[in-house]
C-alpha cells in the first residue's frame, strides 16, 4: 500500500468511527434512557441540538485557522480520543447536566476529526485523484452508519446498552487512532517544493498540492446578486426544509419504532442500518443523475422521495413494508447531502460556491439541531408521533415546493460542478 492509498484508509476509517459510529451510533441508545431515567423525548434529542448550535459557532471557525496552523493529524487525533471518550461518558452518566457535557464533547471531536481534518488531509496529499480520494473515504460514513445498529444491538443484547456504549467508545479509538498516529499530514518534500510550485501554479509532485490562488473565473452569462436575487431564499428555504426533515426523521426513528410500535431492538437495528445502506446507494445514483439532467430536477426527485418516504417510515402497515421505506428514505438522505451543494454551484457559479454555502451549511445546521426537538417535544404534547411526523412531511413538502420554484440555471454558460464526493456528509 503506498503513502497515498494509506491517507486514504485512514480518512476512511476516521470518518467511519466519527461520523458512522458515533453520529448515527448514538440515537441508537435514546430509548434505553428514556426508559431508565424517565427523560422525555425532547430532552433525549436536544442533546444533538445543544451540541450542535453551541459548538458550531464556537468551534467552527476556528478549527478551521488550527488545522491550517498545526496540520490535521493532531486535530484528528484530539478529535477520536474526544468522541469516543464522550460515548464511554454518557454510557456511565447519571444525570441530565452530564448528559449534555458529555454530548458537547462528542461535537467537539466531530469537529476535530470529522470531514473538516479530513477534508485537507486528503486535499494535501492528492491533486488529480482528489475526488475519487474523497469519494473512497465518505463511504466510511455509509458504512459505518450502516454497521452501528447492528453492532449496537449484538452488543446491548449481551452486556446491556452502558456497557454497550462504553464499548462502542473504546471500538471507535481502537479502530481509529492507530492509523492516524501513523499518518502524515502532507508529502514530506511538499513543505520544501511548495515556496517555488505556489509561484509558478503548478501542483507539487506526488499528489501535493500547492497553495496556489485560484484564478478569477471569466464574468460569463448573467451572474445575480446572490444575497438579493430572489431564488436565494428558495435555495436556502428548500435546504433548511429537507435536511429538517430527514435530520428530524433519523433522530427520532429509534425512539418511534421501539417505544411507540413497540417493534423488537434486532428489527430495528435491522431498518435503521438499511437505512443507511440506502444512504450510500443514493449518494452514487445521484451523483450519477447529477451529471446527466439538469440538477434542478434530481434534487426535486430527491426532496420529492423525502416527502414520500417519511409518512410511509410512520404508517408502514407491516414490518417488510418498513423496510422497504427504510431503504427509499435513506436512498433520499443520501442524496439530499449531496445534491445541495451541486444546484448552489449551478445557480451562482464556481467562484461565489464557498459564501454561498457557508450561508446554506449554517441554516441547514440550524434545522438539523432544531427539528429533531420539535418532533419530540410534539410527541410529548400529544402522546404521539402522528403530529411530529405531519411536520416532517410538511417539511419536506415545502422543501420540494421551493425547489420547483427554482431556475434551471441563472448562468448563460454552465460550469462544471464540483465533484460530489467532496461534498458529501452524514
Amino acid at each position: 500500500m503506498s503513502r497515498a492509498q494509506y491517507v486514504a484508509v485512514t480518512s476512511f476509517v476516521a470518518l467511519f468511527s466519527i461520523v458512522g459510529l458515533a453520529l448515527y451510533g448514538l440515537p441508537f441508545y435514546y430509548d434505553f434512557m428514556v426508559k431508565e431515567f424517565g427523560w422525555s423525548r425532547v430532552q433525549v434529542t436536544s442533546g444533538n441540538a445543544i451540541s450542535k448550535l453551541l459548538i458550531g459557532p464556537l468551534f467552527g471557525f476556528a478549527a478551521g485557522w488550527i488545522v491550517d496552523r498545526f496540520g490535521p493529524r493532531r486535530m484528528m487525533l484530539a478529535g477520536i480520543v474526544m468522541a469516543g471518550g464522550a460515548l464511554v461518558g454518557l454510557a456511565h452518566m447519571t444525570a441530565l447536566w452530564m448528559f449534555y457535557l458529555f454530548y458537547i464533547f462528542n461535537a467537539i471531536g466531530y469537529v476535530c476529526g470529522g470531514p473538516l481534518p479530513n477534508q485537507v488531509l486528503l486535499s494535501r496529499w492528492f491533486d488529480a485523484g482528489r475526488g475519487r480520494a474523497m469519494g473512497f473515504a465518505y463511504l466510511g460514513i455509509g458504512v459505518g452508519g450502516a454497521l452501528v445498529p447492528l453492532i449496537a444491538h449484538a452488543l446491548e443484547v449481551r452486556f446491556g446498552w452502558h456497557v454497550a456504549l462504553q464499548l462502542l467508545g473504546v471500538m471507535m479509538i481502537a479502530v481509529a487512532l492507530p492509523l492516524i498516529w501513523i499518518v502524515k499530514d502532507a508529502p514530506a518534500f511538499a513543505d520544501a517544493a511548495g515556496a517555488s510550485a505556489a509561484a509558478a501554479g503548478r501542483p507539487v509532485a506526488g499528489g501535493g498540492h500547492a497553495p496556489v490562488t485560484a484564478a478569477p473565473i471569466a464574468a460569463t452569462g448573467s451572474r445575480p446578486r446572490i444575497w438579493t436575487d430572489w431564488t436565494f431564499p428558495l435555495l436556502l428555504i428548500g435546504s433548511m426544509c429537507s435536511i429538517g426533515a430527514v435530520g428530524g426523521t433519523m433522530q427520532n426513528l429509534k425512539l418511534f419504532l421501539s417505544l411507540d410500535k413497540a417493534i423488537t431492538q434486532g428489527d430495528v437495528a435491522g431498518v435503521l442500518s438499511l437505512v443507511l445502506l440506502g444512504s450510500i446507494g443514493g449518494r452514487l445514483l445521484m451523483g450519477v443523475l447529477a451529471d446527466l439532467f439538469p440538477k434542478k430536477y434530481v434534487m426535486l426527485g430527491i426532496y420529492a422521495l423525502v416527502a414520500v418516504t417519511v409518512p410511509l417510515l410512520y404508517a408502514a402497515p407491516s414490518l417488510g413494508t418498513l423496510r422497504l421505506a427504510a431503504i427509499a428514505f435513506g436512498v433520499g438522505l443520501g442524496g439530499d447531502y449531496m445534491i445541495i451543494p451541486l444546484m448552489a454551484a449551478e445557480l451562482y457559479g464556481l467562484a461565489r460556491l464557498g459564501r454561498v454555502m457557508g450561508v446554506v451549511l449554517t441554516a441547514d445546521g440550524v434545522a438539523e439541531a432544531l427539528v429533531p426537538m420539535g418532533v419530540g417535544a410534539l410527541r410529548d404534547h400529544y402522546g404521539s408521533y402522528g403530529p411530529g411526523f405531519a411536520l416532517l412531511l410538511g417539511l419536506a413538502v415545502v422543501g420540494a415546493v421551493a425547489v420547483a420554484a427554482l431556475p434551471r440555471t441563472l448562468l448563460s454558460t454552465r460550469q462544471p460542478a464540483p465533484s460530489p464526493a467532496a461534498d458529501a456528509t452524514a
